[in-house]
């Protein structure tokens, strides 16, 4: 796999994404580490003229206002980054982990940060030979950037800490001897523009954007099919419809649900049935509802994108006498964000438990009740729409903004933070609530679709009944369907029903 190249250019939500998920090797380019060394005279200038800069020749915080003498410089960096790792809680992913090592890289990479160029590569050659830092997921209030997670990642690279390897948490003395990595001895201000940043809670949103793109895919499909298990039209999806409320994802959805549908031979058998003039709104307004969130994640990437190639330390050095101290790592437009994605996701839960719903009630489906033959002594699927409804209810108090709340650290130094990790980690927690309920809703229409047989659905739809069919078997009698679910989550999650019904 070509290596990633951090050279001060721009990176993709899908490029960083990759490479945190592939384990894709990345280094500095030549732009980078003339930016780096740039700025890292700057710095030496600073401590040599014994200027007065925050973070430079000062403390931290609070103790922005105590001068350090040149003999402590690098003591007060590595303080720094022993005192902030107070994380709590499990250990972020790895793939998380990997796109924070990945984007804080590329914000000191710019040149603002009077980092050496050599600290940074040493950073990207842990990374690259499998050490994992050990990130505890809580203890960031996302203002002066993700300071308590990104201390624990630099906490590694000095040598302290633990890592995981292999899959093996170990100490980070020992996982870096086993590599030949030798520990950085942090130089002046190297310390805090490592651990001043929204990394964090922008790598937690390049992977929501990233998977909430296949959910919403994934969305269209399943409801297209819970519409051709209840005998819905596809009428409402009718261009010129669109086209006089021309909201971009709304246009988008529709395209796709016709897409979807054109061919089924069940959609043509019922075209002319009167008996039922309108389909529910979870069906018949499937591109507004959908649409709605595609819009929603389209403004959300746009700040994520923004943010992954942004410069979120503090101070900033613009030149050997232009040092600026600012508040780029405060989290505010990325908690919003995050927020808002929030909300989307889970109004893609919503429709699809309702859809689930319409399927198993036989007096809106005429399917059997359940989805079984044998209702009364089997229960069907009855019981998978309690599941979906319980994680729809779970999302409801999971989508609480993150945002609207502050509270005040470093003695009111800090006096207004974003939560921006907060609202990072809901979302996430969401989305895969959201896999789920449409993994039910899937296995749902899959049964439901059978009960029109001998007529088939469209092409894309039938394909991913098949898919389905390969690993879940038609449910004749009750089972236990856990493992049936979990099996189609793992086809939402890895792509495969969105890859499956093709190109729309």
């Amino acid at each position: 796999m070509t290596p990633l190249t951090i050279n001060c250019g721009l990176l993709t939500v899908s490029e960083v994404a990759s490479a945190a998920r592939e384990a894709q090797r990345v280094e500095l380019g030549p732009l980078a580490i003339e930016a780096m060394n740039s700025s890292r005279v700057a710095v030496d200038h600073l401590t040599t003229e014994r200027r007065v800069v925050y973070g430079i020749t000062t403390g931290f915080g609070k103790f922005a206002d105590r001068v350090i003498p040149n003999d402590a410089l690098e003591l007060l960096q590595h303080n720094l980054i022993v005192s902030h790792s107070v994380g709590v809680g499990a250990a972020l992913p790895e793939d998380v982990v990997r796109a924070m090592i990945i984007l804080r890289a590329s914000s000191l990479a710019r040149g603002y940060s009077g980092i050496r160029p050599q600290t940074v590569r040493t950073l990207l050659d842990i990374m690259n030979a499998g050490i994992i830092p050990h990130v505890p997921s809580k203890g960031s209030v996302g203002a002066s950037g993700d300071l308590a997670p990104l201390a624990h990642l630099a906490l590694v690279l000095i040598g302290q800490g633990h890592a995981f390897v292999n899959g093996s948490l170990v100490p980070a003395e020992q996982a870096l001897n086993a590599k030949g990595i030798e520990p950085v001895r942090l130089a002046a201000k190297e310390g805090l523009a490592l651990i001043n940043g929204t990394q964090l809670m922008t790598s937690l949103g390049v992977l929501l954007v990233h998977d909430a793109r296949n959910v919403l895919d994934v969305a269209d499909i399943a409801g297209c099919l819970s519409l051709e298990a209840v005998r819905g039209t596809n009428r409402a999806f009718d261009a010129r419809v669109h086209e006089v409320r021309p909201h971009v994802g709304q246009i988008e959805a529709a395209a796709r649900m016709r897409a979807l549908t054109e061919g089924s031979e069940i959609m043509i058998s019922h075209r002319e049935d009167m008996h039922r003039v309108q389909d529910p709104y979870s069906l018949r307004c499937m591109p507004q509802i959908h649409g709605a969130s595609r819009d929603a994640i389209g403004y959300v990437s746009g700040v994520i994108e923004t943010e992954i190639n942004s410069v979120t330390d503090n101070p900033l050095i613009f030149g050997k006498d232009d040092v600026i101290s600012c508040g780029n790592f405060h989290g505010q437009p990325l908690a919003l964000a995050l927020d808002f994605a929030a909300i989307a996701l889970a109004e893609v839960a919503s429709v699809s438990e309702r859809r689930i719903e319409a399927m198993l009630d036989p007096h809106l489906s005429e399917l059997p009740p359940f989805l079984t033959l044998h209702g009364g002594v089997d229960s069907g699927l009855m019981v998978s729409q309690y599941t979906a409804a319980a994680l729809v209810s779970e999302n409801k108090v999971l989508s609480h903004p993150a945002s609207v709340d502050s509270i005040p650290t470093s003695a009111n130094q800090e006096d207004h933070v974003s939560m921006g990790v907060t609202a990072g980690l809901k979302a996430v927690e969401i989305l895969r609530n959201v896999e789920t309920v449409l993994a039910i809703e899937l296995l749902c229409g899959a049964a439901g679709v059978e009960y029109r047989r001998p007529l088939r659905t469209s092409a894309p739809l039938e394909a991913v009944h098949a898919l389905i069919r390969s690993e879940v078997p038609p449910l004749e009698s009750d089972r236990v369907l856990y493992p049936d679910i979990q099996k189609v989550i793992g086809m939402v999650r890895g792509g495969r029903i969105r890859s499956c019904a093709g190109e729309l």
